[in-house]
């Protein structure tokens, strides 16, 4: 299960956030097999809290060149969105007690995503979503060294939206028919 369920999320970042160019950041770690997927069991957010905690301390001791960043993936916890974006408030505490701000920082995706002031069903709700919920956790000298690479690194957010508008709903379907993601 846990193996099926990695494959859809490397389907969905080899599609989606690197076949769309969403992340231009993402391509590279995934090539050189820097990023930890990890399949969290838990059941109730506390689980999750703890989980969060163990792979935060273990990223941080490792060695970038090895696991540059982590997908903590959670499908059995968190599935409705507006809890999820509750534990992100959590998360980010955890980040705190952990002295790692500044270090590490935890981005968001879920299936549901939703930015504030969309409606559910706006397309530009899919830059974060994902075919599980997860927790990205990354290095902040990662995204500092990326983001000095990348000409207008501000522009992304706006440049994806206008990817995915152009795509639309159908054409995010069809990202994903062969695979069932």
């Amino acid at each position: 299960m846990q193996e099926q369920i990695i494959d859809n999320v490397k389907t969905w970042l080899e599609r989606a956030v690197i076949g769309l160019n969403l992340c231009p950041f993402a391509k590279a770690v995934h090539t050189k097999g820097q990023i930890r997927y990890v399949v969290s069991e838990a059941q109730e957010p506390k689980q999750l809290g703890e989980e969060l905690m163990r792979e935060l301390k273990l990223l941080h001791a490792c060695d970038p060149s090895q696991t540059d960043t982590t997908l903590l993936i959670h499908p059995w916890v968190l599935t409705d969105f507006f809890d999820y974006n509750e534990f992100l408030d959590t998360a980010d505490e955890i980040v705190a007690g952990l002295d790692l701000e500044g270090e590490i920082q935890v981005a968001s995706f879920h299936p549901h995503y939703q930015f504030a002031d969309t409606k559910p069903e706006d397309i530009e709700n899919y830059t974060n979503r994902a075919p599980y919920p997860m927790l990205h956790l990354l290095r902040e000298a990662s995204i500092e060294k990326a983001v000095a690479a990348f000409p207008d690194a501000k522009s992304i957010y706006k440049r994806n939206i206008a990817t995915l508008r152009e795509l639309g709903e159908d054409g995010w379907r069809r990202l994903f028919a062969e695979s069932g993601g």
